[in-house]
């Protein structure tokens, strides 16, 4: 049995792709290192929400976006929160994330960041609040793109956007100080004192002192040019901010713009550590980012399952697992030729591919001891080969390395009968063009 796919159809139309699970869950899609994301998935995290259960994570490679992202919002950025249709609250897709932080809130707001009291203070509150976060999403992300991204910005001069930035830092850090001492927390002593803490604590991570708690220490271990020295923790643990003594932007209580500012001061300075540290006049902006970034629901989604390190693999691409030696002589070729481990398309007549919820068994069949595996996201939209999704004729055989040749189809990953399971072919070679990501692949990653 086959079913042919002209190289343009849509993936849906082949009937093994068509059923997809409806969405009981918000389904969000999110970016690890985006602040944006970052921003929305702690409220989301505070609000109670928990990946897996109450609602779906899926982690989205910006240079392969998934076309149900797409679908879901034309501009195709992240986060997307797709709200399911049989929902009563919200609208069906927010893709901003300060809507997704008010729609997490509006369901559980346990610190009151949103400072929804009916009196004057609460209002005078709610507009600092926006004040700040417009102040933040405008000219201070305006001047931290062309700072800590100068290579997309060349005629930008990077010192000169460092110091618009800094001086909307030491705005926020007289605020701070103000706060500070309105509440009686913290005075310029103190403040020094908290940056000096930090410093020392940086300086015992960095002769391998080790940071307590299982995100910090994660993402520490995996992302040390990129993880925020201040994580190490001081002992501290919380589930959210609100129990951590501040001050913060509007008192001593965290608000909404905390939570909202906090991913991008934490971007800044990872752009500079150590001239970020050495900005003596940032003593207050120092504690409170240390404050913040040591509370263990910041750690909580910057680590799995909210901080995800794998991409999400849509179902409606099609994926190849090719050896990285192979895969790496594709590209000085300028197509590739394999069709599975050890057997070449002139030997075969098609390429071996895999639905998502296949690639597990594909692994464990044909690459457990191949060595380094490189795993190949392919649009079928861009293949210029017929592809077809087939099971294996009667008696025809696999060969993997080393001799071994096992049945197609023999064995279904969704408890199919035996031979009845479909498979992507791809009748001709692998245009690059159509290889949307390529990635080292491991069985622990794959869903």
């Amino acid at each position: 049995m086959a079913l042919e796919m002209v190289p343009m159809m849509d993936p849906a139309m082949v009937p093994a792709m068509a059923a997809q699970r409806p969405g009981a869950v918000p389904i969000l899609y999110s970016f690890r290192r985006c602040p944006y994301a970052i921003r929305a998935r702690l409220a989301l995290q505070v609000a109670g929400l928990r990946p897996g259960l109450d609602l779906e994570l899926r982690e989205v490679a910006l240079r392969a976006k998934p076309p149900e992202l797409l679908r879901a919002s034309a501009k195709g950025t992240v986060p997307v929160l797709q709200i399911p249709a049989n929902s009563a609250q919200g609208p069906t897709v927010l893709d901003q994330s300060l809507a997704i932080m008010a729609w997490a809130l509006e369901r559980l707001d346990p610190g009151d960041w949103q400072r929804l009291g009916p009196g004057p203070e609460a209002a005078e509150q709610r507009r600092h609040m926006a004040a700040l976060i417009e102040q933040n999403d405008g000219p201070f992300k305006y001047h931290l793109d062309r700072f800590k991204y100068a290579g997309r910005y060349p005629t930008a001069e990077t010192g000169e956007h460092r110091a618009a930035a800094l001086a909307i830092l030491r705005q926020w850090n007289r605020r701070l100080e103000q706060a500070g001492a309105a509440t009686g927390e913290m005075t310029r002593e103190i403040a020094g004192a908290g940056a000096r803490k930090m410093n020392e604590e940086m300086a015992g991570k960095a002769a391998g002192k080790g940071a307590s708690g299982d995100g910090a220490k994660e993402i520490a271990a995996e992302m040390p040019d990129e993880m925020p020295q201040e994580m190490a923790s001081d002992g501290r643990d919380c589930t959210d901010l609100g129990s951590l003594r501040g001050p913060w932007l509007l008192g001593e209580r965290p608000s909404l713009a905390d939570a909202a500012l906090l991913p991008f001061v934490r971007q800044f300075r990872l752009a500079d550590p150590s001239g970020f540290d050495a900005e003596s006049d940032l003593n207050a902006l120092q504690r409170w980012l240390h404050i913040g970034m040591t509370s263990s629901a910041m750690a909580a989604v910057l680590a799995p399952p909210w901080g995800l390190r794998q991409p999400w693999r849509s179902p409606s691409w099609i994926y190849h697992l090719a050896l990285a030696e192979e895969w790496q002589a594709a590209q000085r070729q300028g197509s590739y030729h394999r069709s599975t481990r050890g057997l070449s398309l002139e030997q075969v007549g098609f390429i071996h591919a895999s639905r998502a919820d296949q690639l597990a068994a594909t692994y464990r069949r044909f690459y457990g001891d191949a060595g380094p595996v490189t795993l190949l996201t392919i649009d079928p939209q861009r293949l210029t080969a017929p592809l077809r999704y087939e099971t294996a004729p009667e008696g025809k055989t696999e060969a993997g390395a080393e001799g071994r040749a096992e049945k197609v189809g023999d064995e279904s990953s969704e408890g199919g009968e035996k031979g009845s399971e479909l498979f992507p072919h791809i009748y001709g070679p692998l245009p690059l063009e159509a290889v949307l990501n390529a990635e080292p692949f491991a069985l622990g990653d794959s869903p």
